[in-house]
């Protein structure tokens, strides 16, 4: 099997002019091919890429010696000799993803062919803007690889979502880990020593759902990511939208409510301060504080320690406290996203994010929002759906995110 300098040196412009300029953006073609359209022949690759069927056969080759593509053996033809089906090679290379929870960390593995092939979820962990954290997160990250069932040297990148304000093309992260000059996907490539980028979390997750998830034939969707905060990630015409500064989606930010409470984002009347998993356990320790009782709080767990997975928890097990807080939140959510079907208009909506774990608890106060505050001619347009990848949809979007940043160096 190649060697990682073998396979990065398809991927990189270092050191490449004229002629092998030219084979190395061809071979890259051929992969995204490959990638997109599955295993094919040489004509066809040599038709869809415009060049003679003895150029695109030597491209081929060089792909099989570097481990990249492989020969899956004849089809069978109409006339003449059965051709040779050529695809890409699953454990070629592999890239990890890494979606930063506010409690927890998931990170998993992805092969060239874009499967997972493992996953660990919900590793404990405190996401709080100090060096500590920092180091803990790398910890985990290392500890992930170290165990991993493949050779790391054939990790070739790795996806790490944050919450917040993060620019996926200098690697900054702006609201967390902003201690030094240099950009954080730097820092932690230079400690893990593997080519690292940053993604906002609810990009990625939408990104990950958009891929592999719900979307099939739309080209239209919002992703509302539902966890302590309340994110959107944005496809339009088929592609992820960014923003000018690749800050787009900050729908939490909305200063929604007329009120004095303070967002984490340090003004007031955001949509997260009523509508978010803060507001909700902010909403159920006042709640309790005024005589309700809830069996989030078993087996002796302390008021200051409940989490959201607790209240969810209690939720789908008809727990009536928070399933009534989530009704709430639910009612104010829609009122929000009701807003945004009037300005997309969008095919599909999909409900993501720890809190969509709530099912229909939070799904159907949400739909009644909708049908009450959006305009009817465009909210019967859209579909809402709940993620079909759930705690996936973050990890699978940050090894795509990865895995695509490499291709296209």
């Amino acid at each position: 099997m190649a060697e990682q300098h073998q396979i990065f040196e398809v991927f990189s412009d270092e050191n490449a002019s004229g002629v092998a300029y030219k084979n190395k953006a061809l071979k890259r073609s051929l992969i995204n091919f490959l990638d997109q359209g599955g295993n094919t022949t040489i004509t066809e690759l040599s038709r869809e890429l415009n060049i003679s069927v003895p150029k695109t056969t030597s491209l081929v080759n060089e792909l099989i010696e570097d481990g990249l593509v492989k020969d899956y053996g004849k089809v069978d033809s109409t006339g003449g000799r059965r051709a040779s089906m050529y695809g890409l090679v699953s454990d070629a290379c592999f890239f990890v993803g890494v979606d930063v929870k506010r409690y927890y960390i998931n990170l998993g593995l992805l092969d060239f062919k874009k499967q997972l092939v493992t996953m660990t979820e919900k590793v404990p962990y405190k996401l709080e803007n100090t060096q500590e954290s920092l180091n803990q997160l790398l910890e985990i990250i290392k500890g992930f690889i170290a165990d991993l069932p493949v050779d790391e040297t054939k990790v070739l990148s790795i996806g790490i979502n944050l919450s917040g304000r993060i620019s996926n093309t200098t690697g900054y992260s702006y609201s967390y880990f902003h201690f030094q000059e240099e950009p954080l996907s730097i820092i932690i490539q230079r400690e893990i020593g593997i080519q690292t980028f940053l993604e906002n979390d609810s990009k990625a997750m939408a990104y990950g759902e958009f891929c592999c998830g719900e979307v099939h034939n739309e080209k239209n969707v919002l992703f509302v990511n539902m966890d302590y905060g309340i994110g959107l990630g944005i496809l339009i015409d088929g592609k992820v939208y960014y923003g000018k500064s690749g800050f787009s989606g900050e729908f939490g930010h909305i200063p929604f409510f007329d009120n004095q409470i303070i967002c984490y984002c340090g003004k007031k009347g955001c949509l997260e301060t009523e509508a978010s998993g803060a507001s909700l356990i902010r909403n159920f320790k006042e709640k309790i504080a005024q005589g309700s009782t809830s069996n989030a709080l078993r087996k002796n767990k302390q008021i200051d320690d409940i989490t959201l997975l607790d209240i969810i928890h209690a939720a789908n097990h008809e727990d009536m406290l928070s399933i009534e807080l989530l009704a709430d939140i639910g009612e104010k959510i829609g009122r929000g996203l009701a807003m945004l079907i009037n300005i997309f208009n969008p095919e599909l909506l999909i409900l993501g994010g720890t809190l969509s774990e709530t099912g229909d608890y939070l799904r159907l106060p949400i739909r009644s929002a909708l049908n009450k505050y959006s305009l009817s001619l465009v909210n019967s347009d859209t579909q809402l759906k709940l993620s079909k990848l759930g705690e996936k949809a973050g990890v699978m979007g940050s090894c795509l995110i990865a895995r695509n940043k490499i291709l296209s160096i």
